[in-house]
């Protein structure tokens, strides 16, 4: 049951003050947890405080579902002419609940701003396309790192269906000019579906020391680096590169140095692991890319 209360006026004595009974305001926690129960009723549309309008307006709206007056009890004008007490006014009535949470959704509607039209649907797309790309994306390749090269956000799942090589790498290692046969398989390769990843990682004598800035410097200054590189992290630190974790864990080494090199099959299952002195340009390295891209995406042979 819900009460509604309009604007009262007392008339006053002769010579006596006008006393005016208006709706009381409703104090600041009931008119939040009033905007709590009206999201939902909004199918969680965006409530912005700053675009809340005045207390009158906010008042207006809620008339309907106030129970009762919060403020003090109104008392009556006081005739001093005949020396009448005030008396109090009649009591309001007890109303069964405090709050009606869909009688606070239809009040607070025409004064809140939801974008109904638009945000649902796309949250809607932007969910059933993640959805989509997870399904067809090889577990092994369901990792998000950021570029080294500009350090937006990227998933591996982009590389899906390519024959993938993953190196970790360092700007101040022995094998360092590896990075310079690694950039020649890259170009010759990538039409046919080859991608080389690099992770940069301090983890080996500390021969990776730069930001990630001074990284990608040196890389495309000294080497010409145009293959995909993602911001230094730890290659045997469970928590900091998952996808090292388990590249090792289904090959069965870890990267015991710098430039340690795995090959990825393009349905993204089987992985050929190749120690640090292993070059780029060996024979062992490119005749397993050569035999993986020869491979379509759909199948997998040993």
């Amino acid at each position: 049951m819900t009460f509604v209360q309009p604007p009262l006026t007392v008339k006053p004595a002769p010579g006596g003050r006008s006393f005016r009974k208006g709706r009381a305001r409703l104090p600041l926690v009931a008119l939040g947890f009033a905007m709590l129960l009206a999201r939902p009723q909004a199918n969680a549309a965006s409530i912005l405080p700053i675009e809340w309008f005045d207390n009158p307006v906010v008042e207006a709206a809620l008339v309907p579902v106030v129970p009762w007056p919060l403020g003090p009890a109104p008392m009556a004008a006081f005739d001093p002419q005949h020396g009448e007490a005030p008396a109090p006014a009649p009591a309001d009535p007890t109303p069964d609940r405090v709050l009606d949470a869909d009688l606070i959704g239809a009040a607070l509607a025409p004064i809140v701003r939801i974008d109904s039209e638009t945000m649902p649907a796309e949250r809607m797309h932007v969910a059933a396309g993640d959805e989509a790309a997870a399904g067809d994306c090889p577990a092994l390749l369901r990792h998000t790192f950021q570029r080294l090269q500009g350090g937006q956000t990227q998933s591996l799942c982009d590389y899906r269906g390519k024959v993938v090589l993953v190196v970790n790498t360092a700007s101040y290692c022995g094998y360092t000019n590896q990075y310079e046969g690694l950039e020649a398989l890259y170009r010759k390769y990538r039409d046919r579906g080859l991608v080389v990843v690099g992770f940069p990682s301090n983890d080996f004598g500390g021969q990776e020391p730069g930001t990630n800035k001074e990284i990608a410097e040196f890389c495309r200054s000294t080497y010409g680096v145009q293959f995909p590189m993602f911001e230094k992290s730890s290659v045997t630190g469970v928590a900091d590169n998952p996808l090292f974790v388990e590249l090792a864990a289904r090959t069965g080494e870890r990267p015991q140095w710098n430039f340690h090199k795995y090959v990825v099959d393009r349905r993204g299952e089987k992985v050929a692991s190749f120690r640090s002195a292993v070059a780029p340009d060996s024979r062992e390295l490119v005749g397993t890319i050569e035999r993986l891209l020869a491979q379509p995406a759909g199948t997998s042979k040993g």
